[in-house]
């Protein structure tokens, strides 16, 4: 019984060993392997860190500061960085390859890995764009590749520092391929992931209007763009959007349509002011008199322009004193500011029937051109004596 207990100790302690041996494997590491990394120190030159409670390394402090020197980190975050090298048993790595001659040994690890590379514009060349990257190392970016948008002015890329990524990498360097674009879309994509936590349906927000089209207007949201629809951007009829809206402006709108699996936001500007219809029965009560806008003509009546999003539609029956019309054009001009009462409001419905007022409804009347005979009628032949004394003549 005892030799028994004896060998499940050893069992035992055998299990635990194995399992302790398991937790002791270290993160392993290729050139290029993506990881977290805890920030545990930072010195002057260096930044220190720890993958995985007992593997360590190090990063450049100069990947973590702004243009103005500044960090953007702090010890106890968390960093995606990639793995370079190890030499003398210290961990190297990297959240993107800059320039110099050491950076060259990296650039195969940098395609492999999906690591960002520091390049400078060179010059335009056809199709595309000669990229200087690690030192004097020659690359090529396609238009395509360079932004997200097409690109209309090349000159405004070149002697830019930007960032790319290795897409293709060949003949042991002298032939690579870099994208910008690729970047740009990470870093969308990333905004994006941000956006979809924050954002929600009926939400006030600030944005710039990046573009105006005959269909509504886009509207950058720091990641993504949102479109207002002419629809939504006006209580009032918009004919030409470039009358309300400019390019560069900076406008807000409410969130009334979100669609992550297609990466669309609709906005409304005119839901981000008050909608005149709320006051609608204090304002325009019926019987009361106002002065409106003739907005609309058709062949059942005049739309009257009371204030912007507020319309309401004289009957083609009440024009002109009841005279039969064939068009509210025959008494009303497109513009014309006329006199009127509320006849008839229907909040609900948003409509509102008017009349002119008296003293508006004579005068259109008198204005009205007189009947002439129709194109097809013969001229009147006069009277049977008429006629008669002709042939008497």
């Amino acid at each position: 019984m005892e030799q028994d207990n004896r060998e499940q100790e050893k069992e035992k302690s055998f299990a635990e060993l194995l399992e302790e041996s398991a937790h002791d494997k270290s993160v392993r590491l290729r050139p290029g392997t993506a990881v977290e990394a805890e920030i545990v120190n930072i010195t002057g030159d260096w930044v220190f860190l720890n993958l995985d409670g007992k593997t360590e390394g190090y990063l450049d402090k100069r990947e973590v500061v702004d243009e103005n020197g500044n960090l953007t980190v702090q010890e106890g975050e968390s960093i995606r960085v990639y793995f370079l090298e190890a030499r003398n048993n210290e961990k190297h790595f990297t959240t993107k390859i800059v320039g110099g001659a050491a950076a060259r040994s990296f650039l195969e690890s940098a395609w492999k890995g999906g690591i960002p590379v520091e390049g400078v514009v060179d010059k335009e060349v056809k199709g595309g764009f000669q990229i200087k990257i690690a030192g004097n190392t020659r690359a090529f970016c396609p238009f395509s590749q360079m932004s997200i948008a097409r690109v209309e002015n090349a000159a405004d890329y070149v002697g830019k520092r930007l960032f790319f990524k290795i897409i293709d990498y060949s003949e042991r360097g002298r032939n690579v391929i870099v994208s910008h674009r690729a970047i740009l879309e990470k870093e969308r994509e990333a905004k994006r992931e941000d956006l979809k936590s924050t954002l929600q349906e009926g939400m006030l927000l600030k944005g710039k209007i990046t573009s105006l089209q005959k269909f509504g207007a886009f509207i950058d949201l720091g990641g993504m763009q949102g479109l207002i629809p002419m629809s939504e951007v006006s209580w009032a009829p918009v004919k030409d959007i470039h009358d309300i809206l400019t390019v560069g402006q900076e406008v807000e709108a409410v969130i009334i349509k979100l669609d992550w699996e297609k990466g669309r936001v609709a906005l409304s500007l005119k839901k981000a002011l008050p909608d005149p219809w709320l006051q609608i029965n204090e304002k325009y009560p019926e019987g009361s008199s106002h002065t409106g806008s003739v907005s609309r003509l058709t062949d059942f009546g005049a739309f009257i322009t009371l204030e912007p999003g507020i319309d309401g539609l004289i009957h083609i029956s009440k024009l002109a004193s009841g005279k039969k019309l064939k068009h509210a054009r025959d008494v009303l001009a497109q513009g014309q500011t006329v006199a009127v009462t509320i006849e008839k409001l229907d909040k609900e419905a948003k409509r509102i029937s008017l009349v002119l007022d008296k003293t508006e409804q004579d005068e259109e009347a008198h204005v009205m051109p007189a009947k002439t005979a129709d194109k097809g009628s013969a001229p009147s032949l006069g009277s049977l004596g008429d006629i008669l004394k002709g042939k008497i003549r």
